[in-house]
């Protein structure tokens, strides 16, 4: 085996030697495992960032100039005193004047001081009450700035002892790697922990200014590394660590909003996880319920929510039908039923916290994702759909239903709708193949999957407007649909701009169109309340219809940008 080199003439620093010595050793292992065992030891990173710092230390120790002498203003007393007893020529006299100066002799009295003191670190000196059985014990001194530790505090409930419950990511108990999880605290600043609860020692150190040291009796148990910092979620409710009675350190709780992403820093506990907001500069995590815990909980408070039947209208706006929801009147005057392939009560039973989410761009040749409308009737969703169509034909389109009625003089099969038979109809429905469909007065209406599939092989935006509860089964891989719900202003501005507007009926068949009344209006408000407090965790953006015109041009912004930009969806649409 060749001789690894180490000595003042090598050129090789020894953290190169180290990554290199299994593949030297290789030869020279008899089995696989043995050599893998090599392998995981040398290349362990904490190894490596040790002999990293011995180099740097041994560098910079070869590299610190030492003084030639401690006393240089005494030798140049000495060497005037000498002088001035000898024959003075004029260089004689310009060092006697020169080493005479105030300046000069206050040069030298700083070379002295400077030479003379040590600037090797000095670590505090060890206790002298030390306990003997405590000869493990730990003196820990952290430089407290504004930020908090970073670290929560439990007592045992079988031993009473005061340990660390966990440590925060990115805080400065974690950055020191002095601290814990485990550890039993003795004492703050020379005052014993012992005796005293949580929350007061959390007062001390909120007091505490500067340096702040502890007397820590080290943990044995081994922390296993965590995965930190590859997992990002989708808020699916607000949270406000403040109003939270069960978060063990509302200091550490980290505050959020719906549909904001969280990178998860830590899951080490069960209960609460460690969290920052993506993108935030500042490493340091703060505490947020896990998962499994917030469903644990919401579903112990969350009340039985009554599921009512929605009727199928059959209306017409502009030549764009599109749609099955209906209106006020629509529900006491029809007794069809709405049907879906899957349940309304199996949505509401889900219960929204977190969803795990990635980065997902549109490439040139994928096709468009699917853009799904959602909003109470009269709210104007049809009228924005069908200026979105006239504004660009060839880039935005439509789905065409299916129908069993009769197809009407004045229309074409596969334009208006698509005509086919009662029992192709009820068939398809057996096979899944429509997201909706429902019957109106002995007919059937409904919108078929393949009908979204057409528009999109087409190269075109697919506009589909829909009820909430099914924008869950289109939440796929193959559509990756981008969730829009178009909902009222206040009942006092819908007042002010829907006083001359006209609401679409289906009482009739020719879909007339009605004045708003104080009840339509009413009826928007609660619609829209409820669409958003069951499905609200499904909505990619909200678009208030305060004015038509400015609702347009926001939502043909949110197109350009769902076309160009990066946006974050369900990690199973991408790794399905």
């Amino acid at each position: 085996m060749p001789a690894l080199s180490t000595g003042p003439g090598s050129d090789t620093g020894l953290y190169e030697l180290l990554a290199a010595l299994p593949a030297q050793l290789q030869p020279h292992v008899d089995s696989q495992e043995d050599l893998t065992f090599l392998w995981d030891m040398f290349g362990e990173k904490s190894l490596h960032s040790l002999v990293k710092i011995h180099e740097k230390l041994h560098y910079y120790e070869r590299q610190n100039p030492v003084p030639i002498l401690h006393g240089a203003a005494a030798l140049a007393d000495d060497l005037a005193e000498e002088l001035q007893n000898k024959p003075l020529n004029s260089e004689i006299r310009e060092l006697l004047k020169l080493l005479s100066k105030p300046n000069v002799k206050a040069l030298l009295s700083v070379h002295d001081t400077v030479a003379q003191k040590k600037y090797d670190p000095v670590l505090p000196p060890m206790p002298d009450d030390i306990d003997d059985e405590e000869d493990s014990v730990k003196i820990i001194r952290l430089v407290k700035n504004r930020e908090p530790l970073g670290a929560t505090i439990k007592k045992d409930e079988q031993t009473g002892a005061i340990v660390v419950a966990r440590i925060m990511r990115g805080g400065a108990a974690d950055r020191s790697g002095l601290i814990h999880v485990g550890d039993e605290l003795r004492e703050v600043n020379g005052i014993p922990v012992e005796d005293k609860k949580p929350e007061e020692i959390i007062r001390i150190l909120a007091q505490s200014q500067g340096a702040i040291t502890f007397k820590i009796i080290p943990s044995i148990k081994e922390e296993t590394p965590s995965k930190e910092g590859k997992m990002f979620i989708k808020a699916l409710f607000d949270y406000d660590p403040n109003e939270d009675k069960a978060i063990p350190c509302k200091e550490a709780g980290l505050s959020f909003k719906k549909g904001d992403i969280l990178q998860i820093m830590s899951q080490d506990d069960a209960m609460w996880w460690q969290a920052k907001h993506e993108g935030d500069a500042n490493p340091r995590a703060g505490l947020i319920p896990s998962k499994h815990f917030q469903e644990r909980r919401l579903a112990l408070r969350r009340p039985e929510i009554i599921v009512q039947p929605l009727n199928v209208s059959n209306r017409k706006s502009s030549g764009f039908r599109r749609s099955f929801r209906l209106s006020r009147k629509d529900k006491k005057t029809n007794k069809s039923m709405y049907e879906c392939k899957k349940s309304d009560q199996y949505d509401t039973a889900d219960i929204p916290t977190y969803e795990e989410v990635t980065p997902y761009r549109r490439q040139m040749n994928e096709k468009y994702r699917l853009v799904v409308l959602v909003g109470p009737v009269g709210v104007g969703l049809n009228e924005l759909k069908r200026r979105l169509l006239i504004s660009d034909t060839q880039h935005y389109g439509v789905t065409v239903p299916h129908t069993t009625r009769a197809r009407r003089s004045q229309e074409s099969d596969g334009v208006e709708y698509i005509f086919i038979s009662k029992h192709l109809f009820e068939t398809d429905v057996q096979n899944n193949k429509f997201i909706e469909y429902g019957e109106y007065k002995n007919n059937y209406y409904g919108t078929s999957i393949d009908s979204i599939r057409s528009v999109l092989a087409k190269n075109k935006v697919c506009l589909l407007d829909v009820q909430p509860h099914t924008v869950k089964h289109l939440r796929t891989l193959e559509f990756k649909p981008y969730v829009i719900f178009i909902k009222p202003p206040s009942i006092e501005r819908l007042r002010e701009t829907r006083k001359n507007a006209k609401i679409i009926s289906s009482r009739d068949d020719q879909g007339a169109a009605k004045p708003f009344t104080e009840e339509d209006f009413q009826e928007m408000i609660k619609s829209a309340q409820i669409m958003e407090s069951q499905y609200g965790h499904l909505f990619d953006k909200i678009i208030v219809n305060d004015d038509l015109t400015m609702a347009f041009k926001e939502l043909k912004t949110t197109f350009d940008k769902l076309e160009t930009e990066t946006h974050w969806v369900p990690v199973s649409w991408l790794h399905s």
